[in-house]
């Protein structure tokens, strides 16, 4: 008889809570409840509110982060500092939906020249291994910038 192998599974569990008008929070348990409201291009009334778009890009930007910071830990590379700058990109997808059509992402490290080539090395399998834009539907275009 064959051995089973059993895949691993997580889970993320999240609720959204209507608070009136066009305003909902997003809550995980044991975490503070983050309020949500459309941006001001889907007539959206708060621009200071998260929106839907905000943690789209924002999940893509801090996964690569922290994959990144993750690597880097575990292969002892040292750094002065690291920032992902992310865009979102929508319009009309060529499935005739409106939607995101591309990411951009920015990763900029400051890192010591001698370790230029890990670092870029790191950023590629960060940009591979990320989960959120591993798990996307929509091209993921990652640019390294050194300083």
């Amino acid at each position: 008889m064959a051995a089973s192998v059993r895949v691993k599974e997580f889970h993320f569990p999240l609720s959204v809570a209507w608070t009136g008008g066009r305003r909902v929070v997003a809550k995980v348990h044991g975490k503070p409840g983050i309020a949500v409201a459309p941006p001001p291009e889907f007539r959206g009334v708060d621009p200071a509110t998260w929106s839907p778009e905000d943690f789209f890009v924002g999940a893509a930007a801090s996964c690569l982060a922290v994959t990144f910071t993750g690597l880097a830990e575990k292969a002892g590379l040292s750094y002065a500092g690291l920032e992902v700058h992310g865009d979102g990109v929508a319009g009309q997808r060529e499935d005739g939906r409106f939607g995101f059509t591309r990411l951009q992402l920015r990763l900029v490290v400051e890192v010591d020249p001698t370790e230029e080539a890990q670092t870029r090395e790191l950023a590629a399998k960060a940009e591979e291994t990320c989960l959120v834009s591993v798990s996307l539907d929509v091209p993921v275009e990652v640019e390294v910038e050194i300083r």
